[in-house]
């Protein structure tokens, strides 16, 4: 039988499924301490989805793994995780890891009048933010989501003063400047080429299912495909087109291995003109049909 990843569209269905003894009367904000979660909740929590926005910080993880989108981490420090609706996520985690989960919809911030997605970005609508961080950060970020979490403990209730929601949209503006900060930090070392590279891995994760060529990329670029060809190749030492290829597979096999759709409804979710073309572009690049590859992971 095919695993499918569940999907959690209000915040007690996610807690009941990880067998937490915490539940809230306020679905659009919840903030719980990582040490409260133990020993009830689950250790192991396979890939799943959400319908909500989750914020992670953590210290001391020890053998802690995460996975999210396409990703698995292990050998962690301190991390910061900012994920939007609808993105995977797992993890197998250490119970000496410490930290702060907040779990919120936007409608908490219903007072707060400027576009919530363009004034915090790094909720990305198309992958999950993960940032390692000094323990140094996690000292400084520490103390403001305490306040954030007192107000919480003091106004739990959807019809409270929004005062945590407040004070969170505060931290949110810290988190802001230091994303802010890093990117900036990390431009001083990236040179115009793979700024380039970056911007077609993200024109990728946005176009995939309808532009499928290095000529389409091209053109979204403003460069030839042949400059976008030896720029991939000398930044990567492969060629675009195996980037084009590489999240086309890996749709394919979260959909093959997390879902019951059958061949067919996959070839036809990503775009393909029919399951045969499908099955050809699978077993090119994976040296299994995908029947194959779909049966060695139930």
């Amino acid at each position: 039988m095919t695993p499918t990843i569940p999907y959690f569209e209000t915040i007690n269905e996610f807690l009941t499924a990880i067998q937490s003894r915490h539940r809230t009367i306020n679905d659009t904000l919840f903030c719980l301490r990582l040490e409260d979660t133990f020993p009830h909740t689950v250790d192991v929590m396979p890939p799943f989805r959400k319908g909500f926005h989750f914020i992670s910080l953590i210290t001391d993880p020890g053998a802690t793994q995460i996975g999210y989108d396409t990703t698995q981490i292990g050998n962690l420090t301190a991390f910061l995780v900012f994920q939007a609706p609808g993105h995977i996520y797992s993890w197998h985690r250490d119970r000496t890891a410490k930290g702060y989960l907040i779990y919120f919809r936007k409608e908490c911030f219903r007072f707060f009048r400027p576009d919530f997605d363009e004034e915090f970005p790094f909720f990305n609508s198309l992958h999950t933010n993960f940032f390692p961080i000094r323990q140094d950060h996690y000292n400084t970020f520490a103390p403001l989501l305490d306040d954030v979490f007192a107000a919480y403990q003091r106004f739990p209730q959807p019809q409270q003063a929004p005062i945590a929601a407040l004070k969170l949209l505060t931290v949110l503006y810290e988190f802001k400047t230091f994303v802010a900060d890093l990117n900036q930090y990390e431009q001083r070392f990236v040179t115009p080429e793979q700024r380039l590279f970056r911007r077609f891995i993200q024109l990728i994760n946005t176009y995939y299912l309808d532009k499928r060529t290095v000529e389409e990329y091209a053109e979204l670029l403003n460069v030839t495909p042949h400059y976008l060809s030896e720029l991939v190749k000398a930044t990567t030492s492969q060629n675009a087109l195996h980037f084009i290829n590489q999240k086309l597979l890996h749709e394919a096999q979260i959909l093959l291995r997390y879902t019951p759709n059958d061949i067919a409804e996959v070839a036809y979710q990503l775009n393909f003109s029919d399951p045969a073309n499908f099955g050809r572009f699978f077993k090119k690049h994976t040296q299994k049909t995908p029947l194959a590859y779909r049966r060695e992971g139930a």
